[in-house]
C-alpha cells in the first residue's frame, strides 16, 4: 500500500491518477489523447505527468487486479509474438485459459528451450498444474515440458498457429499489437513489461465486453469491473 508520503509531489488525488492510467490501458490512446480527455473534464495535466503516473503506478494496480481475478481454467493456450524494443527484437510469451483470460505475459530476448522453461516456471508460480497445454509447433515447448517433472503428466497438444483451437491466443495478441503501433514501438524492456502486465489485467477485467453479449449483461459486467477498479484504488490509497 502507498503511504501519504509516497504520494508527496502529486497535486492530483489517486482517483484522478487511476482514471488516467485506466484510460491509457483500456483504450488505444496516446498520452496526448488522455490529456485531452482529462482537460474536457476540467483537469489540466500534461502528458508527461500522465506518462510518469503510468510508469510509477502500473505495478501496484496490476498486483491489485491480479489478486482479485477469479480462479482460472485448467487448459492453457501458449504462444509467442515478436516485438521490437529499442530496435532490438524480443519475444512476448503469452498464456491464456480456455475462456480467453490472460494468465501471464513475459518478455524475453530468446525463443529457445530456456525461455519456454522460464515461462512455464513463471506460470506454475501463480497457477495450479493444468490438465492440457495447447501450443504451436515450436519445438522449445516440448523440450521445456520434458525438463519440468511436474508437467510430465500434462497432455500437450500441438497445433498450427492458424488452427481454430488456437484462435483464443491469436485474438489475445491483437490488443498488444494495436498498443505497440499506437506507441510507435516500445523503448524499454522493463517499462514494456510493466505496461503489458497491467494491460493484460485490465483486459481481463473488462472481458467479455463483446457485441455478442446481451446489452444488459454487458453493462452489468462493466459496472462490476468499474467497482473492482475503484476497490484497487482504495487499497492503494
Amino acid at each position: 500500500m502507498l503511504s501519504d508520503q509516497k504520494l508527496r509531489g502529486y497535486r492530483f488525488p489517486l482517483a484522478v491518477i487511476g482514471h488516467a492510467v485506466w484510460l491509457y490501458h483500456r483504450f488505444t490512446l496516446s498520452y496526448r489523447d488522455v490529456e485531452e480527455l482529462l482537460l474536457e473534464r476540467g483537469i489540466c495535466v500534461t502528458r508527461e505527468s500522465i506518462r510518469s503516473w503510468c510508469i510509477k503506478f502500473s505495478d501496484l494496480f496490476a498486483q491489485g487486479l491480479r489478486h482479485r481475478e477469479p480462479r482460472r481454467g485448467s487448459r492453457w493456450h501458449l504462444d509467442e509474438m515478436h516485438v521490437d524494443i529499442g530496435g532490438v527484437k524480443h519475444w512476448l510469451w503469452r498464456a491464456v485459459d480456455e475462456r480467453g483470460a490472460v494468465l501471464d505475459v513475459f518478455l524475453q530476448e530468446h525463443r529457445d528451450t530456456e525461455a519456454a522453461r522460464s515461462f512455464f516456471q513463471r506460470l506454475l508460480g501463480e497457477y495450479d498444474v493444468p490438465e492440457v497445454i495447447h501450443t504451436d509447433k515450436l519445438w522449445s515447448y516440448g523440450a521445456a515440458l520434458r525438463e519440468l517433472p511436474v508437467l510430465h503428466t500434462v497432455e500437450h497438444v500441438q497445433v498450427v498457429s492458424t488452427a481454430r483451437c488456437n484462435n483464443l491466443i491469436e485474438q489475445s495478441h491483437r490488443p498488444t499489437r494495436r498498443q505497440e503501433h499506437a506507441q510507435r514501438g516500445f523503448r524499454s524492456r522493463r517499462r514494456a513489461q510493466r505496461f503489458l502486465d497491467l494491460h493484460a489485467r485490465i483486459t481481463n477485467l473488462q472481458h467479455p465486453a463483446r457485441s455478442t453479449v446481451p446489452a444488459r449483461r454487458r453493462r452489468s459486467h462493466q459496472q462490476a469491473a468499474f467497482e473492482t477498479w475503484r476497490d484497487v484504488l482504495q487499497q492503494v490509497a
